[in-house]
């Protein structure tokens, strides 16, 4: 199997570990994707979900070596090869003046990508007829695992030192969606030009498409160098069914928000995620993926991973095959285009640790 293959099927199948207290802590519950845990195979770092059920009953698990030698990763019995994994990161170590772990704050993805959800809230989340029905944002918040509003000042102080004792490279800044027609951008804003004032870091703003696309330049004025605007799912009906809070935001509107906003960032500059598996077609994904690459949009296709706890928690992930096949169309396109997640300045799909998009690029 060559490595497209492997990291394919890691991300649909997941990671049976015997101890997963290996490398950095793994993330629970939260915003995005999650129940993952950070490896390296070969030279790719990749998030590889390890608390699902699905991972329970994974082909994939790993053999301990002697101390000093890496784990080795094996399919059934048969060796894949040696895989790594991140250590934990020193700035976990501190604390806020008043107390706070940082890791509350911020936490590292991958190996080199700080992330943060600087409001655990959402508007939709408590009320199941409007709750996008993937989403655990609460969970960590409910857990004790983070705290509900990050202070710009908190933010800029994690960001510091991460970049200081960890060389974390660029940030992603996500929010619930509060109770406001900005959609959170005002406090992105805020919490943007805090972190730029004390670290130059490059950083990625995530949140819903505002009611106001002049939040487009306040952001970027503010030091944010890409966005991401999150579609999920495409087709009208899996929309109603599976995120219907949500989808009283029309596609149509997703796609003016795309527009205006690359003419502020930039093309290849806006990103959003693409879940597959919760029940778009192959035909969709891939359509939806050109018509989002044409208007300078990277589409970022991520492999749907049941977060315990969830509406879908029994969902079942789609199919490795599923998954290789649609990289390699949306890859394609990418090519033909000459976009890359290398490219963009920040962010998720610049990381790409929760898709193996990125090695269909070239």
């Amino acid at each position: 199997m060559n490595a497209q293959e492997v990291i394919t099927e890691l991300q649909s199948k997941g990671l049976k570990l015997l101890d997963r207290n290996q490398g950095a802590s793994g993330r629970r519950g939260g915003a995005g994707p999650s129940d993952h845990k950070a490896i390296q195979v070969g030279e790719t770092t990749v998030m590889v979900p390890v608390f699902t059920d699905t991972a329970a009953d994974s082909p994939y698990t790993v053999q301990l070596q002697e101390t000093g030698e890496l784990p080795i990763l094996t399919r059934e019995g048969t060796v894949i090869g040696p895989i790594a994994f991140p250590k934990q990161p020193q700035f976990y170590g501190l604390q806020t003046a008043d107390g706070i772990p940082y890791w509350k704050i911020a936490l590292l993805h991958s190996h080199n990508v700080l992330a943060t959800t600087v409001l655990q809230t959402c508007i939709r989340y408590d009320n199941r007829r409007t709750a996008c029905q993937f989403c655990a944002i609460e969970q960590s918040l409910a857990a004790g695992r983070t705290i509900a509003q990050k202070t710009p000042e908190q933010l800029a102080e994690v960001a510091e030192a991460a970049v200081r004792l960890d060389g974390v490279e660029n940030l992603v800044m996500t929010t619930g969606t509060p109770n406001t027609t900005d959609r959170g951008a005002a406090y992105l804003t805020d919490c943007a030009r805090a972190v730029k004032a004390r670290v130059n870091l490059p950083i990625q703003a995530q949140c819903e498409p505002p009611n106001d696309f002049i939040w487009f330049e306040r952001l970027q004025a503010a030091g944010v160098d890409s966005l991401g605007m999150h579609l999920e799912v495409v087709d009208a009906a899996v929309r109603d069914r599976i995120m219907p809070g949500k989808a009283r935001v029309p596609v149509s509107y997703y796609f003016q928000a795309f527009e205006a906003a690359v003419k502020v960032f930039g093309w290849g500059q806006v990103s959003t995620y693409l879940l597959a598996g919760l029940g778009d077609s192959l035909e969709t994904l891939v359509e939806t993926s050109d018509r989002l690459i044409q208007i300078g949009v990277y589409p970022f296709v991520v492999p749907f991973v049941p977060i315990g706890g969830t509406p879908l928690a029994a969902h079942q992930p789609p199919s490795s095959e599923f998954m290789f096949t649609l990289y390699q169309q949306v890859g394609a396109l990418l090519k033909k285009a000459g976009m890359s997640s290398d490219d963009i300045n920040a962010g998720c799909a610049k990381c790409g640790a929760c898709s193996a998009l990125k090695a269909f690029e070239k």
